[in-house]
Order: C-alpha cells, then structure tokens, then sequence
C-alpha cells in the first residue's frame, strides 16, 4: 500500500493575517519562509519552525469569505523548548501571558500554554532530562 513521505505543513485559517504571523515570529520566534496569494485569492503566510522541516500555512481568505470562529480546544500545536521558565520570562517582556501552567506531566516534562490570535492554544513543552 503507498504510504505518504513526509508531513509538508500544516494550514491555519485565520481573520488577521498580520496579527497572527506577527505573534508566531514575536513570543515563538518562527521565521516566514515566503508568502503568496493562491489560486483563490487567499493570502497565505507559510511559516518556519527552528529545526524542523514542516512548516505553518497561515491562512486569510478573501473578506468575502465566511469569518473564522475557533471552537474552543479544536486544536492545539505543540513547540519543545529547552528551558519553559526561561521561556516564559521572555514571553512576559513581550507582553505575551501564558493561559495555562507550567504542568508537570507524569513522564516529568513540564507544559505551558499560551493563546494565539484567534483562539488558537499553542503548548509549550519542557521535556524531562531521561
């Protein structure tokens, strides 16, 4: 049976372009590999995950479209982070505030969360030294 080769990315509909990839590259430090506008007239950002091939599609449709209403927990997308205290401070200067956390997990990682533009959990994720 033919089985994919790889996840390429992953897409995000959203109502403010701009606010939406300006957070990614401020509290995540995510990079814009390129931006276009598609066949039917959405404006795409595709963004960059330090170490990882994937990559975020952020998604505007043209303002005709229906708006974007995030159910609440419908999704969430998950960044490792080497130190989440450390993390979270430089969060705070940006003005940025966790929603959730910092958890300590049966397997000894420690998990924070913080809410995108949208609505949109983003968690973020100490894993524990083995």
């Amino acid at each position: 049976m033919p089985a994919v080769r790889k996840l390429l990315h992953t897409r995000m509909r959203v109502n403010d372009l701009e606010r939406t990839a300006t957070f990614y590259r401020e509290a995540l430090g995510l990079t814009v590999s390129r931006r276009h506008t598609s066949p039917r007239g959405a404006q795409l950002v595709f963004l960059a995950t330090p170490n990882s091939e994937e990559e975020i599609e952020i998604c505007q449709m043209p303002p005709s479209a229906p708006t974007v209403q995030v159910q609440p927990d419908l999704m969430h997308l998950a960044f490792e982070v080497e130190y989440l205290a450390t993390f979270v401070t430089e969060l705070k200067k940006k003005g940025y505030e966790l929603s959730d956390g910092p958890t300590r997990t049966g397997s000894g990682s420690l998990i924070a969360f913080i809410d995108a533009p949208e609505g949109y959990e983003v968690e973020l994720i100490q894993r524990s030294a083995k």
